[in-house]
């Protein structure tokens, strides 16, 4: 047998434990992680409203929306695509809504340190990954896909 047939066989098993295990697991995490950041922040927001709309119109510069308008839209994406992401449900759709609603914090804040950019970077790599390739087996989605096809 070729080495390289050899190395193949060897590794598929680990590929097969990767895409049926791993995969999954590492979507589900992606979408925990980032769910709850978004999520919380949401929360913040709605918990004292007028502090949202004094930072929308002092601190937070939202390209072409008046600011109350851009507090409502974020604060808005915050709270219900969250729980969609996690859930799984609407996956892709919640994982792209949150990639412009983090976009448009970093375009909006010019106040963020390197640190904080980074973390906004981090969360834009994980919903770029969920709106990609989807959320995964272990997902609302996939359970709705799954009974659609035995109906």
């Amino acid at each position: 047998m070729h080495p390289v047939a050899r190395l193949v066989a060897f590794a598929r098993p680990f590929v097969a434990f990767a895409d049926t295990w791993l995969r999954p697991l590492a979507l589900v995490w992606a979408r925990v992680v980032v769910g709850l950041v978004f999520f919380r922040s949401g929360l913040t927001k709605l918990d004292d409203w007028q502090t949202t709309l004094l930072l929308f119109t002092e601190e937070y510069h939202v390209p072409l929306l008046p600011p109350a308008v851009a507090a409502a839209l974020g604060t808005a994406g915050e709270v219900l695509l969250p729980p969609l992401l996690i859930a799984g449900l609407a996956g892709r759709f919640a994982a792209a809504g949150l990639f412009v609603v983090n976009a448009t914090a970093v375009i909006s804040y010019p106040a963020l340190t390197d640190t904080t950019r980074e973390f906004h970077l981090y969360w834009a790599m994980l919903l770029a990954l969920v709106a990609s390739v989807g959320p995964g087996t272990l997902s609302l989605d996939a359970w709705l896909c799954r009974r659609a096809r035995a109906a």
